[in-house]
Formats: structure tokens, sequence, C-alpha cells
């Protein structure tokens, strides 16, 4: 069986769809992550990263990407299906895959109004180039409430 997920594109088709966005004044919050195994602390994120604008966007880590960040026995699902997990949720609008460690160049083209990140992290643990494409585009950042014990990691290292 082939999975399609639905709200997946390409980037130059998000750009495109966010453009248009744009022209109708809608506001666009992106956040990013690998979503290697969809959670709790997840999906608490996604639904008040929504509430922060009209269109949610998320900028999914690739399986070479998740690989570099998390190792080799990382990815669990692979991009695809982790797509089509988002796709199944009402509050995202859209995503698409990027193969980078970091979102800098992603954000520059893109251009979202708002940048929702877990509220884990802080602006001084945010990635200092991330941070920098932010600011030269003048996107708000806003950091979610965050669940404690949630964690891809911690969630797989009960099971190893």
């Amino acid at each position: 069986m082939d999975l399609i997920p639905s709200k997946l594109f390409d980037f130059s088709n998000a750009c495109a769809i966010r453009e248009k966005l744009r022209g109708e004044n809608r506001k666009v919050v992106l956040t990013n992550g690998c979503f290697d195994v969809l959670h709790v602390g997840h999906i608490f994120s996604l639904e008040n990263a929504k509430k922060l604008g009209d269109s949610l966007w998320v900028a999914l880590n690739s399986d070479m990407s998740v690989k570099a960040l998390k190792g080799d026995k990382r990815p669990i699902f692979t991009e695809k299906m982790r797509a089509y997990s988002l796709s199944a949720m009402s509050v995202v609008d859209g995503i698409f895959i990027f193969n980078g460690s970091r979102l800098n160049d992603e954000i520059l083209h893109f251009h979202p109004d708002i940048y929702a990140k877990s509220g884990d992290y802080t602006i001084d643990t945010l990635d200092y180039a991330e941070r920098e494409a932010l600011q030269t585009i003048g996107a708000k950042i806003h950091f979610l409430p965050f669940i404690e014990g949630f964690s891809t990691t911690s969630i797989i290292s009960k099971f190893s």
C-alpha cells in the first residue's frame, strides 16, 4: 500500500501556497521537527501552535536529517509515514520535508509570520542561524507550553 500524505507539498509548492495566504492576509505559523513517534507532547504543541495563526505548516526533518541528528537507529518511521500521520491531524494545514539539520534557508524562503517551538527551547537555546533568519524576516518567535515527560527518545528507551 502506498501512503499518500494529503498535506505534503514539495518546498516550491509550499512557498507558492504561502504567498497565496499572504495575499489573503492570513497569518502563517511554522513549526518543525522529526515527529518520529507522534506522541501527546507533539499533539499538544501542534494544537497550541495552530491557535497562533490561520494556517499551521510543519517543516518535517527528512529521514537523512533525522539519522544525522538522532543516530543510526532513527528514524523509526519513514518521512512519508511521518508526513501521513501529521496529514491526518486537522490542525496541520501543510507539510514540507527538509534535508538539512537546520531550517534557516527554508525560513528565509517560506517567510512565516510566526515560528512556534516547543517550550523546552528558549531564545538562547534556539539555533543561532534559525533565530537570525527569523529576525531577518520579522517573524514572531513563540515558545509553546511544554508537557514534561514526553519525548520520542524517552519513549523509545522504554522499549529497548
